[in-house]
């Protein structure tokens, strides 16, 4: 069923008001005269009332004047469309008006001829309008639709690195998301055959997948982020907001517990730009392969220290003691498969996150001793220098860029 246009007409002049009406064939314009006005406020009123479609306006009206009048209907209603009803007196006024979105005039008395060519024009404007509001809302309901999708392309294409930063920008505007690099990265595998069965069916590996996203997207939901799968399927979220290392023990946790499977999980920090993402995400993966080829009682150690490094009390025999094997055993088996020793591990994973909170933080240099595990800021100092090159201070201040650092010569 085709629209009917609903037409006002505001004049002070009976005999005007029954001119137009009588002048023009409405019905076979698409059109209806719903109400006639003999002042600029019954107008507002009765255009607001009936959500008028095109309005037929005198300038000189009594109570509200024809400029006012249109002035209002522009604010309520905007989408429709207004045609001056003027005297040859007042042409130069009304070409005044016509700039202000006016469709046209008529001059009194109105020919019908011309009435009627000025009916279909904006008859026209308004199918023309009607159609393109169509189309976009046809577009906006395929857009939310397919968000995900969208979401999805998008951060491939981010993490693959094929985007400059302005259409990086562009996209994490439109897709809702913080227009500023994420402060993580985390990559999730799951490597299928460490479950019950060596093979599974696409289905079941499908259903398992989503609910490895769930399980992930609940432990992060305090974060702004956003979640997809790479092109190996593998599980990749931009994390806005620098979430505790514990919670992500809390996802491999989760989902041992829940689905009796395991999975692979590493994350990085990002200290760059926007387009420095794919590197980062690079990376991650790069470590989740290193990860994959370490026996399983070496990937546990490993997690186990880098859930623990910040404890003081954290020793090789107690994490031998936590795995029910001997700290020789574990000692050694740590070094012919991550090439170094307990120790040095410790004190790298320790070392990275001090190196972090200098970089992002205001914490006093014995606050950050604290916190990576060092029982004084003396000892915490010593060992940073011996792994880093220069003091914690001087770190901070840059000096780790400089050749000349005298510290560095001591």
């Amino acid at each position: 069923m085709e629209a009917i246009w609903k037409v006002l007409i505001a004049d002070d002049e009976p005999i005007i008001r029954e001119g137009i009406r009588e002048a023009v064939d409405w019905p076979a314009l698409g059109m209806e005269v719903i109400a006639e006005a003999e002042d600029g406020e019954e107008a507002l009123e009765l255009a607001l009332a009936h959500e008028a479609h095109i309005l037929l306006v005198d300038l000189n009206m009594p109570i509200m004047n024809g400029m006012t009048l249109m002035k209002r209907v522009r604010e309520r209603l905007p989408g429709s469309k207004i045609v001056i009803i003027t005297g040859h007196d007042e042409f130069a006024y009304a070409q005044e008006a016509i700039r202000l979105q006016v469709e046209d005039y008529i001059l009194k008395p109105a020919n019908p001829e011309q009435l009627t060519r000025v009916m279909a024009h904006v008859r026209g404007r308004l199918e023309s309008e009607a159609k393109q509001s169509e189309y976009l809302k046809m577009a906006s309901e395929q857009i939310t639709k397919n968000f995900s999708l969208i979401r999805e392309r998008f951060c491939l294409e981010w993490i693959e690195g094929n985007l400059t930063e302005a259409e990086i920008v562009e996209q994490l505007q439109f897709l809702g998301l913080p227009a500023a690099a994420p402060d993580m990265i985390v990559v999730v595998r799951w490597p299928e055959g460490n479950g019950n069965r060596a093979v599974w069916k696409e289905s079941d590996r499908q259903l398992f997948l989503f609910a490895i996203e769930n399980i992930t997207a609940e432990l992060l939901a305090p974060y702004r982020n956003a979640m997809f799968r790479d092109a190996a399927g593998w599980i990749v979220v931009s994390l806005w907001g620098k979430a505790p290392e514990t919670l992500f023990a809390g996802i491999e946790q989760a989902v041992r517990s829940y689905l009796n499977i395991s999975v692979q999980l590493q994350f990085q920090e990002t200290n760059g730009g926007l387009t420095d993402i794919a590197a980062v995400y690079r990376e991650c993966k790069q470590n989740v392969y290193q990860e994959s080829r370490l026996s399983p009682i070496v990937r546990r150690a490993y997690r186990h220290i880098r859930e623990s490094y910040a404890d003081r009390e954290f020793s090789l025999e107690a994490l031998a003691c936590s795995l029910q094997v001997s700290p020789v055993y574990l000692s050694r088996i740590i070094r012919q498969e991550l090439g170094t020793s307990f120790v040095n591990l410790l004190t790298q994973m320790r070392m990275e996150k001090a190196v972090r909170l200098l970089n992002a933080s205001d914490l006093q240099i014995n606050e950050i001793a604290e916190l990576v595990g060092y029982d004084t800021q003396h000892y915490f100092s010593t060992a940073f220098k011996k792994a880093i090159g220069v003091s914690p201070n001087r770190y901070r201040r840059g000096a780790a860029f400089c050749d000349d650092d005298p510290e560095k010569a001591t």
